[in-house]
C-alpha cells in the first residue's frame, strides 16, 4: 500500500468489491465495473423470494414502478435531477435512438444534426440513422482526439438549422471533460436542444443536469455504476420537455394504462411516456448497490478521488514512459479531464494485448492508444503504480 492509499478517506471503500484483493490490475472500470460483495447476495435473495416467492405478484408489488423509482435515485445520487425526470431501461442505442429521433421531430422545418466526429461510435451511428430516416444533415465538428468539443467549436457549427446537438460529456477517447452549462447555452440560443451522452461521467464526475439546463440525456449503468454487463441504460428528460416530445418507440410499458391492451396507443403522463416493453428487473439489482455506495461516500469525495487518481497516473506516467516515447493524450488540466488517461504509443495495442497475459487489463483505443479507467470507489494508487511499471517492462520487450 503507498502512502496515498494510507492517506486516501475513501480507501477502505476497495474492500467491498469482488476480486479487489487480488494482484490483478484493473484499468478498466469506465468500460466494466467491478461487482460489489453485497451484489451476489442481493441477486440470490431476489431469485428465491422475490421471483420465486411472489412470482408474478411482483410486478404489482414493485417491479412495475422500479424503472421510475431507480430513475428517481439516479437523479438524486448522481444526475442532479429532481424526481419524475429520469428512467431506467432498454440500452444505451435505444435510447439515444429514442431522444434523438423525439428531438428533431419538436423541431420540426430545422434540418441538421450537430455531432463530432470523435463522437463514440453508437452516437454518430444512431444520428447517421436518423439523419437519413427524417432526410435531415449532419454538421461533423471536427476535434482534437486528444482533447474535445469547445464553446468555440460548437458556435461555429450550430445555426438556425440545428434542430439538435449531441455530446459527449466525457470524450470516451481523450477524457475531456465537456463545459456542459456553455455548451447548452449555445445550442439553446441557436433554437436547438441538446442531448448529453453521460456514459463516460456518470458516477464518477458529478452532474447538475437540473441546474445546467439540460433538455436530454442518457447514460450507461455499467460503468462507474457498476450495473454489470448488459445492465440497461437511462435516460433524463428536463421536466419542461415531458409533454411536448413524442417518443418514437410505442411499447405497452409507456401507455397511459398498460393493462387495457387497447385498439391503440395513447402515452402515459411523465417520464413513463419513454418506456417501451417489459423492464429488464434483473439488470437493475446491482445498480441499486452501487447507487447506495456512492450516496455513503459523497459523490464530491468520489470526485475528488478520480482526480487524484488520473493526476497521479499522467505523474508516473511521465516519470516512467516519457523517455519511451509515450505521450499523454488527456488533458493535463483536471478542471478538463473524466475518469480515465489515454497514453498513446504506436505499440499500444501490442502492449495492451501483453498486458492482459500479464493480469493488466487496461483496453486500446485507435489512434495507439492505450486507455486507463481509473473507477474511484475500487482503483487504488498502488494498482497504478504496479500497472503502469507492466507498461514499462512491455514495452521495453517490445522496443
Amino acid at each position: 500500500m503507498t502512502d496515498l492509499d494510507r492517506g486516501d478517506p475513501l480507501a477502505s471503500y476497495r474492500d467491498r468489491f469482488v476480486g479487489a484483493d487480488q494482484p490483478l490490475v484493473y484499468f478498466d472500470g469506465n468500460s466494466l465495473g467491478r461487482p460489489l460483495r453485497v451484489t451476489g447476495p442481493r441477486l440470490a435473495r431476489f431469485v428465491e423470494e422475490e421471483w420465486g416467492g411472489r412470482l408474478i405478484r411482483g410486478w404489482d408489488e414493485r417491479w412495475f414502478d422500479l424503472p421510475r423509482t431507480i430513475g428517481d435515485d439516479l437523479g438524486r445520487v448522481v444526475l442532479g435531477a429532481a424526481p419524475g425526470q429520469a428512467a431506467v431501461g432498454d440500452s444505451t442505442t435505444v435510447l439515444l435512438y429514442k431522444l434523438m429521433r423525439a428531438a428533431v421531430a419538436a423541431r420540426p422545418g430545422r434540418t441538421e444534426i450537430v455531432i463530432d466526429r470523435d463522437n463514440f461510435p453508437t452516437d454518430r451511428y444512431v444520428a447517421a440513422g436518423i439523419a437519413e430516416e427524417c432526410g435531415l444533415t449532419l454538421r461533423w465538428i471536427d476535434v482534437d482526439t486528444s482533447a474535445g468539443v469547445t464553446a468555440e467549436l460548437l458556435s461555429a457549427a450550430v445555426s438556425e438549422q440545428t434542430a439538435l446537438v449531441v455530446v459527449s460529456h466525457v470524450a470516451y477517447r481523450s477524457a475531456w471533460l465537456a463545459d456542459v452549462p456553455e455548451l447548452t447555452r449555445i445550442a439553446h440560443d441557436a433554437g436547438a436542444l441538446v442531448l448529453w451522452d453521460l456514459c463516460h461521467s456518470v458516477g464518477s464526475v458529478p452532474l447538475e443536469l437540473d441546474a445546467w439546463g439540460v433538455d436530454l440525456a442518457v447514460g450507461c449503468t455499467y460503468k462507474y455504476l457498476n450495473g454489470g454487463p448488459g445492465a440497461p441504460a437511462f435516460l433524463y428528460v428536463a421536466e419542461r420537455h415531458l409533454a411536448e416530445l413524442t417518443q418514437p418507440i410505442q411499447g405497452w410499458m409507456g401507455a397511459v394504462d398498460p393493462f387495457l391492451m387497447g385498439p391503440s396507443y395513447a402515452p402515459a403522463e411523465g417520464i413513463r411516456r419513454f418506456l417501451s416493453g417489459t423492464p429488464a428487473i434483473v439488470g437493475m439489482l446491482a445498480l441499486q448497490d452501487m447507487l447506495a455506495l456512492i450516496e455513503s461516500a459523497g459523490l464530491d469525495a468520489v470526485r475528488a478521488k478520480s482526480v487524484a487518481l488520473t493526476s497521479y497516473a499522467i505523474e508516473v506516467a511521465d516519470r516512467l514512459l516519457a523517455d519511451a516515447g509515450v505521450v499523454v493524450a488527456s488533458p493535463r488540466d483536471p478542471a478538463r479531464r473524466g475518469g480515465h488517461v489515454t497514453l498513446n504509443h504506436p505499440l499500444m495495442r501490442e502492449v495492451t494485448a501483453a498486458l492482459w497475459e500479464r493480469d493488466v487489463i487496461p483496453d486500446y483505443r485507435d489512434p495507439h492508444g492505450l486507455r486507463l479507467g481509473l473507477s474511484p470507489l475500487s482503483t487504488s494508487f498502488d494498482e497504478v503504480d504496479r500497472g503502469l511499471a507492466e507498461v514499462r517492462e512491455v514495452l521495453n520487450s517490445l522496443a
